[in-house]
């Protein structure tokens, strides 16, 4: 599970922005919404609001660059744009198998080199105090190496710096790099990153092509989600009721409309009072997206994947990203993570649904990019478990929300604004 990421000089982050997962255990509420093992204790979800444009999808796109690093991808970052330094730090801390890792990189974007990297685990005693175990440190820019290998070690200074150490060589040769690897890759592997403005059914129509028990539980969401239909299933063309006479009658969603995939999507039907359809051509734009997101959510829950969405209320009810939401924080989910921007403010509820902590806020001023947790707000400052979390955010007291002066638009289109007298007149 993601426990925390950190990123600096990423995207619109100039300055270092940390976005934890971390559960403080001395709030007893709403323990289910916790995974606790081996005395770590991680949040199941956590939910990130702010206005458009102020940095909760570059937050997503720090996870997206982790992940990517960690697989041997593509990095698909780049540094601030106000800033004159190419390096992009990144950092991640999770847990895997019962055990918690950190591991911060550097990355130069220009050279397309890692001159930086540290990878430890943390340890934790019966007391809760937390030891780093440093198992690499490659620091080229102060000539710091670590490794438990002295012949390792006086190779990594001569090594390129063109990848993480463990893609530059066979790690297979060395214990614990190998160890390392396995641990970071595993982990990375199981994150799924999506858009519910892009969000392609490909990932739904395979698994509904299997008469499996996945299969039938991906038809059971769907059918569940209050979408008033009798079933969701994928069916021979024979078997299909529908009447196209003109383009116009073709599907308005591009990223849904995918080409070489088109007659799967015609046989992924909705059935509506005994009537097959095809879901993709007759479906609402929210339903498809359910659709599209039920594979995530029924795999992530069964096989413990962590889910990043963006854009989570995208064109869906409210009741449903609730149900979402509720579904994570249950104690029958054990070990799968949803993490997810949001604007839907009937999600910001700490009495019924949420932990502080749970709650996070990007915030962007003419100084830069914060990014913070309502738990960082004190009794004190006015902020409690059982204080309307909503009505605060909607007062602008937390930060994070738009200020929009949408009536000068209203007043230039019209043709009434006043222009204001110069000094004197």
């Amino acid at each position: 599970m993601l426990i925390e990421i950190r990123a600096n000089n990423c995207f619109s982050f100039s300055e270092e922005i940390v976005f934890s997962a971390k559960a403080d255990m001395r709030n007893k509420k709403f323990v289910s919404n916790v995974h606790s093992e081996n005395n770590f204790n991680v949040l199941k979800t956590v939910g990130i609001y702010g206005p458009n444009n102020a940095g909760k999808t570059c937050l997503i796109k720090c996870i997206r660059s982790a992940k990517n690093i960690l697989l041997n991808c593509k990095p698909r970052i780049i540094s601030n744009i106000f800033l004159d330094s190419t390096i992009c730090c990144l950092g991640i801390t999770f847990l895997e198998e019962g055990r918690k890792f950190s591991y911060d990189f550097w990355y130069d974007s220009k050279k397309e080199e890692y001159p930086y990297e540290k990878f430890a685990e943390i340890l934790k005693d019966q007391y809760g105090n937390e030891k780093e175990n440093i198992w690499l440190l490659k620091d080229i820019s102060n000539h710091d190496f670590q490794y438990e290998d002295e012949d390792l070690l006086r190779m990594i200074p001569l090594m390129s710096q063109s990848n993480l150490l463990f893609y530059l060589l066979d790690a297979s040769k060395f214990k614990q790099l190998a160890e390392m690897k396995r641990i970071v890759t595993k982990f990375a592997s199981r994150i799924d990153i999506i858009n519910m403005n892009n969000i392609p059914l490909k990932r739904t129509i395979s698994l509904m092509k299997n008469q499996n028990n996945l299969q039938r539980k991906v038809a059971e969401f769907i059918k569940n989600a209050d979408l008033y239909m009798d079933d969701f299933k994928y069916a021979d063309m024979d078997k299909i009721c529908v009447k196209m006479y003109s383009d116009e009658e073709k599907p308005e969603e591009k990223a849904l409309d995918i080409p070489e995939q088109i007659m799967d999507q015609i046989r992924l039907v909705s059935v509506y009072r005994g009537v097959p359809v095809p879901s993709v051509l007759f479906d609402s734009t929210g339903t498809k997206k359910i659709a599209a997101l039920a594979s995530y959510i029924i795999e992530g829950i069964e096989q413990g994947r962590i889910l990043i969405v963006d854009e989570l209320d995208s064109s869906i009810h409210f009741k449903l990203t609730r149900a979402i939401a509720a579904m994570f924080n249950n104690e029958l989910n054990t070990n799968a993570q949803l993490i997810f921007t949001v604007h839907d403010i009937n999600l910001m509820d700490c009495k019924k649904m949420f932990r502080k902590e749970q709650i996070w806020f990007v915030h962007k001023d003419e100084s830069g990019v914060y990014v913070y947790s309502l738990a960082a707000f004190t009794a004190q400052q006015g902020v409690r478990d059982t204080t309307d979390i909503m009505e605060k955010y909607r007062k602008g007291v937390l930060g994070a929300i738009p200020d929009p002066e949408l009536i000068h638009s209203l007043l230039d289109m019209k043709g009434n604004r006043r222009e204001v007298p110069a000094s004197g007149e």
